[in-house]
This record gives structure tokens, C-alpha cells and sequence, in this order.
């Protein structure tokens, strides 16, 4: 890019950033506009502080106008099919007449920051499709901000007047729990025959699953699938009941063949008209907003923290105190957090 080049893209830049009014951009949102929805979500992702303060205005803007869509987390272990997976049931929902928006968070290097953000390339047929939106959003290092982010943006994304979230994790962990407090139904998907390397973590997932789908249930692989989910099923008869008095489902589905694809989103339907003839639907939400709450506190506050350079030098010698032994590390923490508190 020559320097003519480049200055024209950066006097444009500016242009579309003095153009983001809150009412330009709720406006936008409203008729559908996805080039601002876009915008608005890089907005919502933003650490710019001037960025911060809009978008927080724009998120508090899009309430009224959220809440309407039904939101569903879907994870599962690294090539269980998540991507393959949703492109199918992408499909199911627009034939349906439903827009979808799809938001991916991506898995980050530890070491390099690297991401490589590929669903719109995996999920090709749905990413041309007029009534689906497809966000990924890099994890990196802090996936609690980016989990808040992504919650944030299901709100934009409501207030554009798509119908269904989608919310597609990284794989297993910490990821699961955040996005499981930001969603209405739980999908958890499995491979038949992973063997039992994962047992350690498979409960506590199992538990928060809704559903399970056994995928790649095609070919050879269709006995082993079926079986798999027959166990699955009987295990999760052992968990305590839900508070939603929800019978969480097994059962498998085909990808490539496209079979059971349209069932998940008939246990899904399932779910909500049960949940919200019984209540659970409406303080399932409200129990979401006061744990958003907490979160997001416990993110400003360390925010507050990490931004003092006194503060960072100081734990900085503390760390190397430790290091040395001069120092436990209990103490070495309430010497550095009562600074912390001083300084407020």
C-alpha cells in the first residue's frame, strides 16, 4: 500500500468513526443494516476508552429492543464438527424463516496472540447467506472480556432482529461455564469412541448440557454412535434434576448426511415452551444478568489494578520476593492489595 493509499484509507477510518453517533448506529441496527451491526460489535470489542463509552451507551440503547431472540451455546471437544454442525443446522433455521447470528469465539496462542478466526471459511454456505450474520471473536488470553463482550453483542445482534444466537465455544474448559451463563439452552456435542481420556471433565460439562448429540453418525460409525448415545443417556438419568425441570436428551445427528439436524432444533423449541410455561425461561435471564453483574465488577476492578503502573511495579517485587523465598505468597498478596486499597 503506497502512502496516497494509505492516507485515503486512514481520512475514511476517521470518517466512519465521527460517523458513529449512538443514534446512527441504533438507527442502523433497527433497519437491518449489517455493515453497521459489524461495526458495532468492533465497537462493543473495542479497549479504546472513547469506544468503551459508546459502546456502553449503545448496548444500554439496544435493550428495549433485545430479548426476544433465543440464545444457544454449542460446544464440544476439538473435532467433534462444531463448524460442519452449524452450517447443517444453520440451514434448518433460515428455511424456517428465521435470521441467525452465529458468534464463534476462537481459540488465541498462548504464545503469539496468534488467532486464527477461520469460521467464515469453514462454514462457507452459510456465511453468503443473507439472513445469517458470522462473528468470530479472538479468546487470547482474557477470555472472561471477551465472554462479557460476546454478551454484550448477542444485545446488538437482538436489536438487528435476528432470531437465534448462536453462541460456538472453544472447545473445553472455562469457556463452557462462561458461555453456559449467557445462553437459554445448552448444546453439548460428542464424538462416539473418544475414549475415556476426557471422563475427568465430562461431568461437569454433561451436567450443564441440555442436549448431547453424538455427531458423525453416518457409516461405519452409526452403530458406535447410537450406543455411545444410549450410554449417554442413562448417565445423565443420574444427575440431579434441573431447575428448569428440563430432561436433558441424547440422540445423534449426521452432519454430512443432514439426519437429525431438524430435530435439535425441535428439542430446542421444546425447551423454551416448557421453560417458559414453568418461569424458569424468564429467571434463568434474570439470574444471568445478576452474575454478569458480579463478573463484570471483578473485571474493572482488576482493570483498575493492571492500569497503575505503581501498582504493576509493586507487584512486580513482590513476585521476585516470592520467587527468593523472602516472602510467602499470601502475605506477599495482602502487602501489594493493601497498597490497592490506599490508593482508592
Amino acid at each position: 500500500m503506497d502512502q496516497q493509499h494509505l492516507e485515503n484509507w486512514l481520512n475514511k477510518r476517521k470518517e466512519r468513526r465521527a460517523s458513529r453517533t449512538l443514534d446512527a448506529l441504533l438507527t442502523g441496527l433497527k433497519n437491518g443494516d449489517r455493515q453497521i451491526l459489524a461495526e458495532s460489535i468492533t465497537l462493543v470489542e473495542s479497549t479504546r476508552p472513547e469506544d468503551m463509552r459508546l459502546a456502553a451507551e449503545l448496548v444500554q440503547a439496544c435493550l428495549p429492543f433485545s430479548g426476544k431472540s433465543i440464545r444457544v451455546g454449542i460446544t464440544g471437544v476439538p473435532g467433534v464438527g462444531k463448524s460442519t454442525f452449524i452450517e447443517s443446522f444453520g440451514k434448518v433455521l433460515v428455511d424456517q424463516g428465521l435470521k441467525v447470528a452465529v458468534l464463534a469465539i476462537d481459540p488465541s496462542s498462548s504464545t503469539s496472540g496468534g488467532s486464527i478466526l477461520g469460521d467464515k471459511t469453514r462454514m462457507q454456505d452459510l456465511s453468503v447467506n443473507e439472513q445469517v450474520f458470522i462473528r468470530p471473536s479472538a479468546a487470547g488470553v482474557t477470555l472472561g472480556g471477551v465472554a462479557r463482550k460476546t454478551r454484550e453483542s448477542i444485545y446488538v445482534c437482538e436489536a438487528a432482529g435476528f432470531d437465534v444466537i448462536l453462541i460456538e465455544t472453544v472447545g473445553v474448559g472455562q469457556s463452557e461455564t462462561l458461555v453456559h451463563s449467557m445462553v437459554d439452552f445448552f448444546l453439548l456435542l460428542m464424538l462416539a469412541g473418544a475414549g475415556d481420556e476426557l471422563q475427568g471433565i465430562k461431568r461437569g460439562i454433561m451436567e450443564m448440557a441440555d442436549a448431547l448429540v453424538i455427531t458423525k453418525a453416518d457409516g461405519d460409525n452409526a452403530k458406535k454412535a447410537q450406543m455411545a448415545s444410549r450410554e449417554y443417556a442413562n448417565a445423565m438419568h443420574l444427575f440431579p434434576p434441573k431447575q428448569s425441570d428440563w430432561t436433558a436428551q441424547s440422540f445423534t445427528c449426521s452432519s454430512y448426511q443432514n439426519e437429525n439436524i431438524d430435530k435439535v432444533w425441535q428439542v430446542i423449541e421444546s425447551f423454551v415452551n416448557q421453560t417458559k410455561i414453568n418461569g424458569w425461561f424468564e429467571t434463568h435471564r434474570k439470574l444471568q444478568d445478576k452474575y454478569w453483574l458480579a463478573e463484570t465488577l471483578k473485571e474493572m476492578i482488576l482493570n483498575d489494578f493492571f492500569g497503575d503502573d505503581d501498582l504493576v511495579d509493586e507487584l512486580k517485587k513482590a513476585e521476585e520476593k516470592v520467587f527468593s523465598g523472602e516472602l510467602n505468597s499470601f502475605h506477599a498478596a495482602e502487602l501489594v492489595y493493601e497498597l490497592f486499597k490506599n490508593k482508592k
